[in-house]
């Protein structure tokens, strides 16, 4: 049963949309100085309503990043400290005890995940069970306690920080959990221009005051618009070809991936390739994606995805540079074979 094929968004309606974008993208970036690509790929992955993994160093601005979003957007905003005594239902809620009437009865009460934009807070601090708590909310935006399942607010969004140097006292992400975020971004340091910046107009280090600019149903209208926006199968194909290739065992793998990949993508990052570069496509004010919109949002979707060999960290490779090597192998329109050949075939 083939379904109605969707409207390509009115010119009017991108434009408009294109400048709701503009005007949460300027604001993010008076707040996070020369971070302009960091700031694109965030607002690229929560228009296709996806969760953000952010890596980086210690005061480089991951955490207030998620404290402006949630102003600007007009959003519930929780933030939870993950340390490794935190358990499951400090993230979840959980059932208290109460006496109602003359009886004691069990009252859910509900925790921090019961909100519009989460930020988990140094995650990699918690132990594999509390970050295994997050996995229904972030996946099914749901939790269940007690055998009642309830729902989240929506939209959910978890913008989760994690420190890529510390050793001692973390417990690394499983695959199972990296792969629920739709992307991962990597945070570089701060360049000369910028702390210049920094210390001229901020004498304590505080950012600059804010006032939203999208409303809730602002935000809604944008989420419908991206959904809109048209991925063609020219495009679809290099996505999946792209992610196919990501295994070692592929035909079209290139020879990075078969010396150093181990498992390759899961399906879930062609999904997120595809649903970011709608976001993206949005933000750049087109009503269809391009292939220059795919390649631009390959890494931060497919890097933490890939599973590499031991080898791979001794020959200087890891998951942005393998990405690298698929977009240079794999070529935008497949090529088939000449119409001679295939008619002997």
């Amino acid at each position: 049963m083939s379904s109605e094929p969707k409207s390509i968004p009115s010119p009017e309606a991108v434009a408009g949309a294109q400048a709701r974008i503009a005007r949460l993208v300027n604001e993010l970036r008076r707040v996070i100085l020369g971070k302009e690509d960091m700031i694109d790929e965030v607002v690229a992955a929560l228009l296709a309503h996806g969760h953000v993994l952010l890596e980086g160093l210690p005061g480089l601005g991951k955490t207030e990043l998620v404290k402006a979003l949630s102003r600007l957007l007009s959003l519930d905003f929780r933030r939870v400290q993950f340390t490794p005594d935190l358990l499951p239902t400090d993230i979840t809620g959980s059932h208290i005890l109460q006496e109602r009437n003359g009886r004691k009865e069990f009252t859910f009460h509900p925790g921090p995940v019961f909100t519009n934009l989460l930020l988990a807070d140094e995650i990699n601090r918690a132990s594999p069970k509390t970050q295994a708590a997050l996995l229904e909310a972030m996946q099914e935006r749901r939790v269940t306690t007690f055998g009642e399942t309830r729902a989240l607010p929506d939209p959910f969004f978890v913008l989760a920080t994690q420190n890529p140097i510390e050793l001692e006292g973390t417990y690394p992400l499983p695959e199972a959990q990296l792969d629920r975020f739709t992307f991962k971004v990597e945070i570089s340091g701060v360049e000369r221009p910028v702390l210049e910046e920094i210390l001229l107009t901020r004498v304590h280090g505080e950012p600059p005051p804010l006032a939203p600019v999208l409303a809730s149903s602002d935000l809604q209208e944008l989420f419908t618009l991206v959904d809109a926006v048209h991925l063609p199968r020219a495009v679809a194909n290099y996505i999946a070809r792209l992610v196919a290739a990501s295994h070692p065992e592929s035909a079209e793998a290139p020879q990075a991936v078969r010396d150093f990949v181990k498992y390759g993508s899961s399906p879930r990052g062609a999904i997120a390739i595809g649903a970011a570069a709608r976001g993206l496509a949005l933000l750049r004010g087109k009503p269809n994606v391009g292939f220059d919109e795919v390649r631009r949002v390959a890494a931060p979707a497919l890097a933490h995805r890939l599973v590499l060999d031991y080898a791979a960290k001794l020959e200087g490779w890891d998951g942005r540079r393998i990405v690298a090597a698929l977009l240079d192998s794999i070529p935008e329109v497949e090529r088939g074979l000449p119409k001679t050949l295939e008619a002997e075939k």
